[in-house]
């Protein structure tokens, strides 16, 4: 009887811990939303940035686009600008295009954690491996028990 007690009390205890480990263990991604402007910006690139977002937020993505792509040429050396152009093309499924741009983005922004860390940019991975090699070749064996190759 009181073995019995036992095994359920470490069964609730194992069964909390799981529940406890894989909550803990899954990320919630962020939403993409778009960035605003630094300080030294002209006002039309804040403007058009705005007119931008408010577009976006309402999933008008063709809008948005045109506003951030005006935003981008107005302040050409700003990183958000460039990450909400890249957004809106996302959004268009303009993949490779919007890639270039959240690259740009972070080479203007080095220090902008909410760039570098976007659910955005981090699905197309660090841009140094694309096209990197397998320090070794592939194999057309398969391991098996013990690490042995078999013959």
């Amino acid at each position: 009887m009181a073995m019995r007690k036992t095994v359920a009390r470490w069964g609730v205890v194992g069964l909390v811990l799981l529940l406890v480990g894989t909550t803990a263990c899954s990320q919630k991604r962020k939403p993409l939303v778009p960035l605003g402007l630094e300080n030294e910006v002209k006002a039309q690139a804040t403007a058009l940035t705005e007119q931008g977002t408010q577009a976006y937020q309402a999933k008008q993505y063709e809008e948005a686009k045109r506003h951030f792509e005006q935003a981008m040429a107005a302040a050409p050396q700003s990183g958000p600008a460039h990450y909400n152009y890249a957004l809106a093309l996302n959004a268009l499924g303009d993949s490779e295009v919007a890639r270039q741009h959240f690259l740009e983005a972070a080479n203007l922004s080095p220090g902008d954690k909410t760039i570098w860390d976007s659910p955005a940019l981090s699905a197309y991975g660090n841009p140094e491996n694309k096209g990197r090699t397998k320090d070794r070749p592939y194999g057309t064996h398969r391991p098996n028990f013990g690490g042995m190759p078999r013959y």
